[in-house]
């Protein structure tokens, strides 16, 4: 991710309508995991670990990854993930046109559907940073923002670290904001990130926790299901 912090609120789940909270169908015992910026050649190892674990996620793809990748993308969708969209190029949006903007969340679209088969219904804006004119076209590409409630730091910190954040700051249904890939970067390394996946998960079932991949029931319906 970029550099600098991010706050463990994300913006974007005040500012747009289909906040985080309201994408849990399950009961107050339900947990979101959700990885940014993929898929990467970190991928893949992500999903095994999702798989031994019998947990699903969300992951929010940058479309120029989707197009170096597209095989990874297609096994997140495969493997019964959530796929959403995080930009082509993961910009800082309010210092983008609108035009550029609306490139950026239609590629993405369009990267991912030639893919996968699966269109988005969810959009995660990079650093959570609204913009003006986004809403409007989330609107019309049927995308629901979502932000998250807790965010790793795990860009720039080690596993146990990650970890302790995490835990101490998961509450019932929690989004928990971790990443797969580096941006729009060619590769990651987000071995400490895996690591922390590996800790959380267990510790979180062990608290009575429930995972679930975050589905948007009020978009348009086209995401997650083949054409």
């Amino acid at each position: 991710m970029g550099n600098g912090d991010h706050p463990d609120r994300s913006p974007a789940q005040d500012l747009w309508p289909g906040d985080s909270s309201s994408l849990l169908p399950l009961g107050p015992d339900a947990v979101a995991l959700t990885f940014d910026d993929g898929p990467s050649n970190e991928t893949p190892a992500f999903l095994e670990a999702l798989s031994r674990m019998d947990v699903k996620a969300a992951f929010f793809v940058c479309g120029r990854n989707v197009r170096r990748r597209p095989e990874v993308a297609r096994a997140i969708v495969e493997e019964g993930h959530t796929i959403g969209n995080h930009t082509f190029s993961h910009p800082v949006l309010p210092l983008c046109s609108r035009p550029r903007i609306a490139r950026e969340v239609v590629s993405t679209q369009e990267e991912v559907e030639a893919a996968t088969g699966a269109r988005p219904n969810l959009f995660r804006a990079p650093y959570g940073l609204a913009a003006p004119g986004l809403e409007r076209i989330l609107t019309t590409e049927g995308l629901v923002a979502v932000g998250w409630t807790v965010i790793g730091n795990d860009w720039k910190w080690d596993s146990a670290r990650i970890v302790r954040r995490v835990l101490r700051r998961t509450r019932p249904q929690a989004v928990i904001c971790l990443h797969d890939g580096d941006r729009a970067q060619p590769t990651a390394d987000r071995s400490e990130t895996l690591r922390a996946v590996l800790e959380i998960v267990p510790a979180l079932k062990d608290r009575g926790y429930r995972f679930v991949a975050l589905r948007s029931e009020a978009a348009s319906g086209r995401a997650n299901r083949r054409r």
